[in-house]
């Protein structure tokens, strides 16, 4: 053992986490790229991140100013899954997926990320593998590793990006314990029809009676509320009872640095008290994966909010009308606050660079593991997006020029 350790600072896991391709770009990006610095100069255009662009509205920060003023002595004191916040969680999931959800099948979380965590950790074990759909949430690779897990890629179904259930059928194997199923879907805003899920569903159960264990669903749902008309949201849960529900506040309010979450247990499932006990240890052990006290005992107050879909559905239209108009294949989106457009050139990163070199910043497809796409949040102002729309038009055009003669500059992967 001393000798496999010589020469090594970190640990072999650290090195894996650190190798992933999603998470070593997306640490370059926003650590060596020059974005931290360059977001704050003036006139550049941020579409990267879900991050807040106006300051938050004025009933989250009352919400959050009451509940730090303590009523008793143990406000502050630690804490689990308060009551009153699983309460108000069931409530708002019941509106969503109508399965008879109480506070009992919920367990408050560290945001969406402490909720994956500790399904991962509590479903699969070291060496069982987990099956996810490219183009992926960039962490869910990283998760997994950090886990013990074994992550195995599927990619979407090209043009629609709807779960490929042949592909994800070829992918299950012994180990296999876990698919992820995420939807409203990061990045390419696709809400999964309710036939596809019901075929997933058949497909696992089969797998499950086949391999003589359980192949459980992690339904990653942060976006189940950002839903634009004419589309109608459904978790896997309502198809697929061995379901655990992972849910993040961050998106629906728009504030994800105020780490709140939850994991849910579909009600009636056989073995929900064992794996409701199985999250409260883990989330002990892992961390202490709890809320803070504030964030719980804001929550029944923050569930009467939500930020405004219906301005995010303008955003999205204008948005999509232009960027058909100047040429771009993008599809619109059901869901979320993102556009997934195919990059006029093959390398999508050089694309992305020329519109960094304009100050246009936006996430390369790379980054997902979908090369020849990009990423474009649409939590930036309607004036940032108006201001992008001429510079998305120049970077098409001279992409254009370029597949039709122009060189790329092999030393700085740009545009010239």
């Amino acid at each position: 053992m001393a000798e496999q350790r010589a020469g090594r600072v970190v640990s072999r896991r650290s090195e894996r986490i650190q190798d992933a391709v999603p998470f070593r770009m997306m640490f370059g990006f926003r650590m060596h790229s020059g974005y931290a610095e360059r977001r704050l100069e003036p006139g550049v255009l941020d579409l990267t991140f879900g991050d807040p662009h106006e300051m938050q509205m004025p009933e989250y920060v009352e919400a959050l100013r009451s509940a730090a003023v303590p009523e008793d002595e143990l406000w502050f004191a630690y804490k689990q899954s308060e009551r009153p916040a699983q309460d108000a969680a069931a409530a708002s999931l019941e509106r969503v997926v109508r399965l008879g959800w109480t506070g009992d099948d919920l367990r408050m979380t560290t945001g969406g990320f402490g909720a994956i965590t500790v399904a991962m950790k509590v479903l699969a074990d070291p060496g069982d593998e987990v099956v996810y759909t490219l183009p992926p949430w960039f962490l869910y690779e990283p998760l997994a590793l950090e886990a013990g897990l074994a992550p195995v890629k599927v990619r979407a179904a090209e043009p629609s990006f709807d779960l490929d259930l042949g592909g994800i059928a070829s992918a299950l194997t012994p180990r296999t314990r876990i698919v992820v199923v995420n939807s409203p879907n990061n990045p390419t805003g696709r809400i999964y029809p309710p036939e596809l899920l019901l075929g997933l569903a058949g497909l696992l159960a089969e797998a499950s009676a086949r391999f003589g264990h359980r192949i459980w669903i992690v339904s990653d749902e942060p976006y189940n509320r950002i839903v634009f008309f004419g589309n109608e949201f459904h978790s896997p849960a309502e198809f697929y009872p061995h379901t655990l529900v992972c849910y993040s506040y961050g998106k629906t309010l728009l504030a994800p640095g105020q780490r709140l979450g939850y994991i849910a247990v579909p009600p009636g499932l056989e073995g929900r008290d064992e794996v409701l006990e199985a999250v409260d240890m883990m989330q002990i052990a892992a961390g202490w994966l709890f809320p803070n006290a504030v964030m719980q005992h804001a929550t029944p107050a923050l569930e009467k909010l939500t930020l405004d879909v219906a301005a995010l559905e303008a955003k999205r239209d204008r948005l999509v009308g232009a960027m058909r108009e100047i040429g771009y294949e993008v599809a619109v989106p059901d869901g979320t606050f993102y556009l997934w457009p195919r990059s006029p050139l093959p390398d999508d990163e050089a694309f992305v660079a020329d519109l960094s070199r304009r100050g246009v910043f936006v996430m390369p497809g790379a980054l997902f593991e979908t090369p020849g796409w990009f990423r474009i949040c649409l939590t930036a102002t309607a004036e940032t997006i108006e201001a992008a729309i001429p510079h998305l038009r120049d970077a098409f055009e001279a992409a254009r020029k370029l597949r039709h003669g122009g060189v790329v500059e092999a030393d700085s992967g740009q545009i010239p």
